[in-house]
C-alpha cells in the first residue's frame, strides 16, 4: 500500500469521525438545549477528526524516515546479501541500484548482482509498509475512539480545537522565522570560510573584481575587490532606476487619487499595475534590443566617448519603468487613506488643491510613500535578469552611464552557475556578496523606519 493511499484512508477515517461526532452532538443538544453546551456540533466533530488524523499522520512522518533503514537492515540480513563486496562504495552502489529497481525508479541493472537483491527489497518494503499502515490505522482508530468517548454536553471541545488552531498558527510563524535564521546562518558560515581565504578589507575596499583570474591560480590578493560591484548595484538600482520610478510613481498616484475621474481611474490603475506582472525577461529583451541600441546611437551622435551596446543607463531606465507600480500602488493606498476631513479642512481654509497635496496629503501619507520607495529599492537591488541582458557583466568602476557595469546579484548568479567547487574562494565569494547585500538591506530598513517614526503624523 502506497503512502498516499494510507494518508487518504486516514483522512477518510477522520471525516467519518467528524460526521459521527457532529451527529451525536446534534442529538444531545436537542435534548439539553444549545445554551447548555459549550461548543457547536461541528466543533465536536473537529475535535474527533483531529484526534483521528494528527497522531496517525505524525506516526507516518516518523515511520517514513525510519522505514528505509529497517528495509536496508532486513535486506543485508538476507542470504542474497552475503555475497556483496566488502568495500562500502561497491556495496552501496549495488544496494542503491537494487532498491531503485524494486521501487520502479529504474528499469534494468548495470550490475548483475543487483538483480538478486530486488526481491528481498520488495519483500522488506511490502512488509514494513503493511506494518506502518496497520500501526497508523490502529492509532487513528484509538485516537478517534478516545475523542468520541469524551463527546458530551459538559465537554469543552471548542477550547481544545481553538488551542490546536493557535498552535498551528504559531508553528507556521516559527517556520518562517526558522527559515530566515537558517538562511542567515548559512550566509555567515560560508562567508567566514571565504574571509579565511581573502582579507575582508581587500574584499570590502578593493577596486578590482576578477574572481576568474584567482581561480586560474593568479593569486587572491587583489582579485576580490567588490567596490565595482557595489557601485554598479547602487548606480543602476538606487540612482538611475529611482530617478525614473519615484517621480513617475508618485505623480501617477497623485493623479489617480486627486485629479482622475472615477471612470478614468477604474481602467488606468489596473493597467499601471500590469507592469508589475510582466516577466523580467521581457523587460530584459526590451532593454537589450530597443533601449540599449538607441542610447548607444544617441551617445555616438552627441559625441560621448565609451558608449557601449550594454549600458548602466539602459538597464536602469527599464528597471525604473518596471518598479513604477511598486511606488505608485503604495503611495496611492496611503494617499487614499488620508481622512477626507483633512482635505476638506485644508480646502476650506483657502488652500488650493496642489497646496493641499504638498502640505497635507503627502506628509500624512509619508509612511506609505517611504514604504513604497523601500520596496522599489529592494526590488531594484535584487533584480538580475535586466542587468544580465542590458548592462553587461563587466565590473567597471565608472560614472559614465553609457558604459557597461555589473551588479552584486548578477555576479552571484555567475559565480554559482554550473559545476562549482564549494571549497574555492571564487564560489564562496557569492556568499560574502550575499551577506553584504543582506546587511545593507537591513540597515536600509532600519534607517527608513527611523525616518517614518520621526516624520509620521498621527491623526485620530
Amino acid at each position: 500500500m502506497s503512502g498516499a493511499m494510507i494518508v487518504i484512508i486516514i483522512i477518510a477515517l477522520a471525516a467519518t469521525g467528524w460526521i459521527f461526532a457532529r451527529a451525536r452532538a446534534t442529538r444531545f443538544q436537542a435534548e439539553v438545549g444549545r445554551l447548555a453546551t459549550n461548543s457547536r456540533p461541528s466543533q465536536y466533530g473537529w475535535y474527533v477528526a483531529l484526534w483521528t488524523a494528527l497522531p496517525a499522520l505524525a506516526f507516518l512522518m516518523v515511520w517514513a524516515n525510519v522505514m528505509p533503514r529497517l528495509v536496508f537492515d532486513s535486506v543485508l540480513s538476507s542470504p542474497a546479501a552475503q555475497s556483496l563486496p566488502a568495500d562500502d562504495f561497491s556495496r552501496n552502489v549495488i544496494l542503491g541500484e537494487a532498491n531503485a529497481i524494486a521501487r520502479g525508479a529504474q528499469a534494468a541493472a548495470f550490475n548483475p548482482q543487483s538483480m538478486t537483491l530486488v526481491e528481498p527489497f520488495r519483500d522488506a518494503t511490502a512488509r514494513y509498509s503493511a506494518a506502518g499502515a496497520l500501526l497508523a490505522a490502529i492509532l487513528a482508530f484509538a485516537g478517534g475512539a478516545f475523542a468520541f468517548s469524551r463527546v458530551g454536553p459538559s465537554f469543552t471541545a471548542r477550547n481544545r480545537v481553538e488551542r490546536v488552531v493557535m498552535w498551528t498558527l504559531l508553528l507556521a510563524s516559527l517556520i518562517a522565522i526558522i527559515t530566515t535564521a537558517g538562511i542567515v546562518a548559512s550566509l555567515i558560515f560560508e562567508s567566514m570560510r571565504f574571509f579565511s581565504m581573502v582579507n575582508p578589507l581587500d574584499f570590502l575596499f578593493g577596486l578590482k573584481w576578477s574572481p576568474q583570474s584567482a581561480a586560474m591560480g593568479y593569486g587572491n590578493d587583489d582579485a576580490f575587490g567588490a567596490v565595482p560591484l557595489f557601485w554598479g548595484t547602487i548606480f543602476i538600482g538606487a540612482i538611475i532606476a529611482m530617478i525614473v520610478a519615484i517621480p513617475l510613481g508618485l505623480m501617477s498616484a497623485i493623479y489617480l487619487t486627486q485629479y482622475a475621474r472615477p471612470e478614468v481611474r477604474k481602467w488606468m490603475k489596473p493597467m499601471l499595475e500590469v507592469l508589475a506582472g510582466v516577466p523580467t525577461v521581457v523587460y530584459g529583451y526590451f532593454a537589450a534590443l530597443t533601449v540599449a541600441p538607441a542610447l548607444r546611437n544617441l551617445a555616438a551622435t552627441i559625441g560621448i566617448p565609451g558608449a557601449s551596446s550594454e549600458s548602466a543607463l539602459a538597464a536602469g531606465l527599464v528597471m525604473g519603468v518596471m518598479i513604477i507600480p511598486f511606488v505608485s500602488s503604495m503611495a496611492d493606498d496611503s494617499i487614499a487613506a488620508v481622512p477626507q476631513s483633512m482635505r476638506d479642512g485644508s480646502l476650506a481654509m483657502g488652500a488650493t488643491t496642489s497646496e493641499t497635496i504638498r502640505k497635507v496629503l503627502i506628509p500624512a501619507a509619508l509612511p506609505g510613500v517611504v514604504g513604497g520607495v523601500l520596496l522599489a529599492v529592494s526590488r531594484a537591488i535584487g533584480e538580475t535578469m535586466i542587468v544580465v541582458m542590458a548592462a553587461g557583466l563587466a565590473a567597471n568602476l565608472t560614472l559614465n552611464p553609457f558604459a557597461s557595469v555589473t551588479t552584486v546579484t548578477t555576479q552571484m548568479v555567475q559565480l554559482l552557475t554550473g559545476d562549482q567547487e564549494f571549497d574555492s574562494a571564487k564560489t564562496l565569494a557569492a556568499f560574502a556578496l550575499g551577506l553584504v547585500l543582506f546587511i545593507v538591506t537591513l540597515l536600509l530598513n532600519i534607517v527608513a523606519l527611523r525616518v517614518v517614526k520621526k516624520y509620521r503624523e498621527a491623526y485620530e
